[in-house]
């Protein structure tokens, strides 16, 4: 009896019945060989991409199969020139003149050259200080400062030097204050005529304003200096009522007369000075 070349064994004797331990230790092969060539496959394929990205690292095309290292193809190192030092900076060695000092043009007569007048003083015919509106009354000018006085004030300022006397009158709701600019020729004339001040300024009634500040009636007054300028205040009541430390209102339209009197003292330093910083150096 001839055998089947290449199907499963049969055992002897089986009368034809298949040896199943024969036919699953087969199969169990099989299953062993079809695992170690999937894991071999698998190894040489890794090993494979491994080289070919190892070929990619180390290699460039420096010519159609002739692969070089990429270090070979680094640039060479810039040449530096020998001399990297900077040029320094060059300074002038001369300082630029300090800007003008206002005061300067308003403590001198050589200096101050701009008009002096009323109107240049006290413009308008009102004053605003914040909220507070002035209305400005009567105005005056003399080169004659004494007649714009009272008292001791008068040979003071003659006798300092005084070279005019401008005065204006402001009135509100019910207060009057005359304030007074007398004009010397230096900073040290004014600031004297100042320390020596008695007597005071004379009122300058008219314009809407009644007779105040006359007759002995005790009113405020105020003396300073700017510059080669001096001014006084007088103040009170238009009704003749006499001043004292309570009436707050008087004292707050002479302080914001004065203090507008200094402002306008500055700026015609501050004016000056600007424009003499403007004109070409001689």
């Amino acid at each position: 009896m001839s055998s089947w070349q290449g199907g499963p064994s049969w055992g002897p004797g089986d009368n034809g019945t298949p040896d199943w331990a024969a036919l699953a230790e087969e199969s169990a092969a099989r299953a062993r060989r079809k695992r170690w060539l999937m894991i071999g496959g698998g190894v040489l394929a890794t090993a494979v991409v491994g080289a070919i990205v190892a070929t990619a690292v180390v290699t460039t095309g420096g010519g159609k199969g002739d692969p070089v290292s990429s270090a070979s193809e680094l640039p060479a190192p810039a040449e530096l020139p020998e001399d990297t030092s900077v040029p320094e900076p060059s300074f002038s060695s001369v300082a630029p003149p300090p800007p003008p000092d206002p005061k300067d043009y308003i403590s001198s007569a050589d200096k101050d050259k701009a008009p002096i007048t009323v109107d240049g003083f006290f413009p308008g015919e009102k004053l605003a200080m914040g909220d507070r509106i002035h209305v400005k009354g009567a105005t005056s000018s003399t080169t004659d400062c004494a007649t714009g006085t009272q008292g001791a004030l008068g040979p003071v300022l003659t006798d300092n030097g005084c070279k005019q006397l401008i005065r204006a009158t402001y009135r509100k709701e019910g207060v009057a204050v005359t304030v007074g600019i007398a004009v010397f020729d230096a900073e040290a004339q004014a600031q004297k005529a100042v320390d020596q001040a008695s007597g005071g300024l004379a009122s300058l009634s008219g314009a809407g304003v009644s007779t105040f500040c006359r007759g002995g009636t005790v009113c405020r007054r105020t003396s300073n200096s700017y510059g080669r300028y001096a001014y006084f205040t007088v103040g009170g009541f238009t009704d003749g009522t006499r001043v004292t430390a309570q009436d707050k209102a008087v004292f707050a339209v002479g302080d914001d007369l004065t203090n507008f009197v200094f402002r306008q003292i500055r700026q015609r330093g501050q004016v000056q000075a600007s424009q003499a910083a403007a004109e070409p150096a001689q």
